[in-house]
């Protein structure tokens, strides 16, 4: 690994965990947001409503690996209870802060994470590249959580307008990382996205386990797929000490 200059890390599931209600909350405080503006709501009529959508936009977005922001979301499931409403109006911008709000209460670092990151900063550069629909929601909880002085990029999908693992966000990360794709670790928990769209760009993949084999409830939205799936010859770890060592950092 001495040819490797620069890490790119996941965010879920990888560096940071959510609590299994944080997407419960977020929708009561959406319900919330959205009855304050105005609008009439049955509470589970939406919740489905905005469920059935919500999986049509993912479905579509694992297709074309175009992102689509949440406020198109809420839209349409405004749509379906009678309400035509543009994603832009300010309402629903409104709504969609207080819906990410939530994850500001429940997202914790995996153990040892800051260590791990205090020690390649200095050796490497460091970026992270996630696919989440709401940069500012990721922006502020790595501020939370003390993360932010450790990247050199951040690149989130919601403000790329391509989620992993389309080509595009792993250029970008080629690119702002400024070193040769194979010079650059990829570090992630999900097989497709994080490994197969790494390995794809020319970057060197790693699987981490870590939630797996901690047995660590996770949100139904932030899903890694069949680890048996990905190659035999990409390196997985299970803790930070793992990763350590094959840099030979230790």
């Amino acid at each position: 690994m001495n040819h490797i200059k620069a890490i790119g890390f996941d965010l879920f599931n990888t560096l940071v965990t959510a609590e299994i209600q944080t997407l419960d909350e977020a929708m009561r405080r959406l319900i919330k947001s959205l009855r304050k503006s105005g609008f009439e709501l049955e509470s589970e009529q939406f919740k489905e409503a905005y469920r059935e959508v919500a999986l049509e936009f993912v479905k579509k977005a694992r297709e074309d690996g175009i992102e689509t922001h949440n406020s198109f979301w809420i839209s349409a499931a405004l749509k379906s209870q009678g309400y035509n409403i543009l994603p832009d109006d300010a309402r629903i911008a409104l709504a969609v802060d207080n819906y990410f709000s939530a994850f500001f209460l429940y997202c914790h670092l995996i153990p040892g994470t800051k260590e791990m990151l205090s020690c390649l900063r200095d050796v490497y550069r460091l970026g992270l590249l996630t696919n989440f629909t709401h940069g500012p929601a990721v922006r502020n909880i790595i501020n939370k959580l003390g993360l932010s002085p450790f990247f050199d990029v951040v690149l989130i999908s919601g403000e790329l307008g391509y989620r992993k693992p389309h080509p595009f966000v792993f250029h970008q990360l080629i690119e702002q990382l400024g070193v040769r794709k194979y010079q650059i670790l990829y570090v992630g928990d999900d097989p497709e996205p994080d490994i197969t769209g790494a390995q794809k760009a020319g970057l060197q993949p790693v699987l981490t386990t870590y939630v797996r084999d901690q047995k660590i409830p996770f949100i139904p939205a932030i899903v890694f797929r069949d680890a048996e799936k990905v190659d035999c010859k990409v390196p997985r770890i299970s803790k930070w000490k793992d990763l350590l060592s094959l840099l030979d950092r230790e």
